[in-house]
């Protein structure tokens, strides 16, 4: 069952997300002084779903620190997946991000590769483990905070706690900050819920369900002393 639901659910996703194309969004002007804040993520940290990059999670957190944000998230993006077609220069964003010379990068990458696992395990694990690596070796400055993969619904493939695993596994060989649980952070509120946190789309959170994100991240952030 759970691997049929992975087939459906990663066609759909193929069809929803890739067809969005890299990110237009534009550079940020950097402040002097302020802190730089780079986001490697997919379309959960993109926010895709929310009526506007304001109401994403990753800019909700970044207004209320004063911080500058640079969001490299992009739809359907893995360790693994969407690699490909990514193109020239966006085929590798964790270089992207080291240009970048970021104070605090936030990694919220994993859920798209639960549709490659069946065929890619053993590259999934290495890529998360070489992600990781490169970030800590060509930023060894910055605060690294790594983040539980999202996910929302309530089938959960076991694919996605392995993954789960080896993402908490390599934050903590690079000691960077782990902030577990987050892939729970939307139950009792998938599509078919009757208090519903998700877009029209049935796939990403609506702006309601950025802002219970944003709210989650807020509090863990504080514990972090962030």
């Amino acid at each position: 069952m759970y691997r049929a639901l992975g087939i459906l659910i990663g066609a759909l996703l193929a069809l929803g997300l890739t067809a969005c194309g890299p990110s237009t969004q534009p550079e940020p002007t950097k402040a002097p002084g302020a802190t730089t804040v780079a986001f490697y993520g997919d379309s959960y940290t993109r926010g895709t779903g929310a009526s506007s990059s304001e109401k994403r999670w990753s800019t909700i957190i970044c207004a209320e620190r004063g911080w500058t944000e640079i969001n490299r998230s992009e739809n359907g993006l893995g360790f693994v997946n969407r690699r490909a077609s990514m193109g020239p220069g966006l085929d590798d964003i964790p270089a992207q991000i080291i240009r970048d010379e970021p104070d605090i990068v936030f990694v919220t990458m994993g859920l798209n590769d639960n549709f490659s696992y069946d065929s890619a395990a053993a590259e999934i694990h290495a890529a998360i483990d070489s992600d990781l690596d490169r970030l800590r070796q060509g930023l060894p400055r910055a605060r690294i905070v790594v983040v539980e993969p999202f996910w929302w619904t309530a089938d959960r493939p076991a694919s996605v706690d392995v993954i789960i695993g080896w993402v908490r596994d390599a934050a903590d060989r690079i000691g960077a900050d782990h902030i577990a649980g987050a892939s729970h952070w939307l139950d009792g509120h998938y599509a078919d819920d009757a208090d519903s946190w998700m877009a029209g789309d049935g796939l990403h959170p609506d702006d309601v369900g950025y802002a219970r994100i944003a709210e989650r991240m807020d509090a863990e952030l504080r514990a972090l002393g962030l």
